[in-house]
């Protein structure tokens, strides 16, 4: 939460006129001074409107103000006629250059909100659905998403009475905001009691008044914008004597970037030493978030007494008007946040209430998310169970040995379903079957032993049958 943010000016035309400003010129004695080195001009400091398309708004002044056509016009419109878009008719005759720019601007402007959808969807869990960019565009009000290519009036049009509205909504905003951050500081000191015993408690709660008895005791605290502020600024900002006050020195003095307006900024500045006798950074009982929530309410009070023609800055004319007034001289007191509770006790009942609500949904999808959980976790036991089985199926598959018969006299099936007269014959022993040899020799005449051959065959026969 940044509670510092500064804010610019409620249109286009304020905008630019703060970045067109330049300082009147003062003559030198070129003689006798020496010119400094000429350094390269830096760009002034960008401020954030606090808008979500801020950076588009401020690239689109950027390129308009470089046209001098427009430029002129700008300085000659009123404020009434812009927010009647009168000014923007003039984009018509911006050179071909410039609005060559503003059409890729515009370009690079659609494909970010683009960019913003989807991404929204994807957090969301929208993946398969289907995306209507145009329809989601419409929610943008300040360019024309029927056409995303070029920048034309229409777009102009729309993006200063965008801008005018947002940041006329902005302060309130910011005040909702600073309401939720009181009462959830309320509702986190109230849990932090409960979880307290009765004496702790009892401590706890002494400990709370004492210091909100100790912030309440400070100084007296100056009329915003009153002659005893603006006089106090005078004497301790400025150095300058009380007596010699003059609202429009006061006014040139802090007219900082000299453009002849007192804008936010430079009027939230006029209230820091009040808020300096009420807000101390060291301090336990002080707290910073409450101190730019008081500034903004300064500041808010003087823009609704000074700025009459409600353009969001105080003109040198308004404010001397405003210094004559009755209420500058003599001012009501007042009163700072302490005495005017940020919210009231309904409001506070229905934030609990919502609270309690978001609680107990965020409990109830703690629980879905579980159940869901612990059925993902049965799903994959069932799945690694039949990942085993399967695996013990594979195994068993892969190492199956084929059968073996062992040579003997059994038979195999299909021997054994054979006839009876194809049966093969018996196998003899070797012993048999040396001495069938021998039979078959003899009856063929032939010799049967060593012995029997003639001589000198003998020695032959001995030699072969040593040969190994």
């Amino acid at each position: 939460m940044c509670w510092s943010r500064a804010l610019v000016t409620g249109s286009v035309l304020l905008l630019v006129q703060l970045l067109c400003s330049e300082a009147v010129p003062i003559s030198m004695d070129k003689t006798k001074v020496k010119e400094p080195e000429k350094q390269p001009e830096e760009p002034p400091a960008s401020v954030d409107t606090g808008l979500h398309y801020d950076r588009y708004l401020r690239e689109v002044i950027d390129f308009l103000e470089k046209d001098q056509h427009f430029r002129e016009k700008l300085h000659n419109t009123d404020m009434e006629d812009i927010k009647q878009g009168k000014l923007a008719k003039e984009l018509d005759f911006v050179s071909h250059h410039v609005r060559t720019k503003l059409d890729e601007l515009k370009r690079q402007e659609v494909n970010r909100l683009r960019t913003l959808i989807k991404a929204k969807q994807d957090i969301e869990g929208g993946n398969d659905i289907a995306l209507d960019h145009q329809a989601l565009l419409k929610q943008f009000e300040y360019l024309n998403h029927m056409n995303p290519h070029t920048f034309e009036v229409d777009d102009l049009d729309r993006l200063i009475k965008s801008a005018t509205k947002d940041l006329e909504n902005y302060d309130k905003e910011r005040h909702e905001e600073f309401k939720r951050y009181e009462m959830m500081k309320e509702h986190d000191r109230r849990e932090h009691l409960k979880t307290l015993d009765e004496e702790e408690r009892k401590k706890e709660e002494e400990h709370y008044e004492e210091m909100r008895k100790k912030h309440a005791d400070h100084p007296k605290v100056n009329h915003p914008g009153s002659q005893n502020q603006l006089k106090e600024v005078w004497e301790e900002a400025d150095g300058l004597d009380p007596e010699d006050f003059d609202p429009k020195t006061f006014f040139n003095l802090h007219d900082t970037n000299g453009d002849g307006f007192f804008d936010e900024q430079e009027l939230e500045a006029l209230f820091t030493k009040e808020l300096e006798k009420i807000y101390d950074p060291t301090n336990e009982e002080d707290d910073m978030v409450e101190m730019e929530e008081e500034r903004l309410r300064m500041r808010e009070h003087v823009m609704n007494e000074v700025d009459s023609n409600k353009d969001r800055l105080v003109s040198l004319d308004e404010f001397l008007v405003a210094t004559k007034k009755k209420e500058f001289l003599e001012p009501d007191s007042w009163e700072t946040l302490e005495q005017n509770q940020a919210y009231t006790d309904e409001e506070m009942r229905e934030f609990e209430e919502h609270l309690a609500q978001q609680e107990q949904d965020l409990n109830q999808k703690a629980v879905d998310l579980q159940k869901q959980r612990d059925e993902l976790e049965r799903q994959q036991e069932q799945l690694n169970a039949q990942k085993i089985e399967l695996q013990q199926v594979s195994n068993i598959e892969g190492n199956a040995i084929p059968e073996i018969h062992p040579v003997d006299n059994q038979l195999h099936p299909e021997q054994e379903a054979e006839p009876q007269g194809h049966q093969p014959a018996p196998q003899d022993t070797p012993q048999e079957h040396h001495e069938q040899q021998h039979q078959d020799l003899a009856q063929q005449g032939l010799p049967q032993t060593h012995q029997d051959l003639p001589p000198g065959h003998q020695e032959a026969a001995q030699g072969q049958h040593n040969l190994p």
